[in-house]
């Protein structure tokens, strides 16, 4: 089995208590749902700082930020992707990067 980072980008922050229960719920049922394939549910990030070849820095995220991470193992990238696309962060108009992870 191979190892992927899943790389959150965006979604939406619920504004209600109610909206943040129920967003809460669907990622506790799709994480769950991954049972041991799950090697790290991760978590969400705060604002990212580039550093630039020269040492140049930009905290402004990027064009694309990152919102979180998780760890997950597959049989392979299409079936990492599959289990991607029923991410809540997708309801909610964010995406996720999938990236296979090598042991060195």
């Amino acid at each position: 089995m191979a190892k992927f980072l899943f790389v959150y980008h965006g979604g939406n922050v619920p504004e209600t208590e109610e909206e943040k229960a129920r967003v809460m719920d669907a990622w506790g049922h799709w994480m769950g749902s991954a049972g041991d394939a799950l090697i790290d549910g991760g978590n969400p990030v705060g604002m990212s700082t580039t550093v630039l070849p020269g040492g140049r820095v930009e905290s402004n995220g990027g064009a694309n930020p990152v919102s979180g991470y998780s760890l997950y193992e597959a049989a392979d990238t299409d079936a990492a992707v599959a289990f991607a696309k029923k991410c809540p962060i997708l309801d909610s108009g964010g995406s996720i990067e999938v990236a296979e992870c090598f042991d060195m």
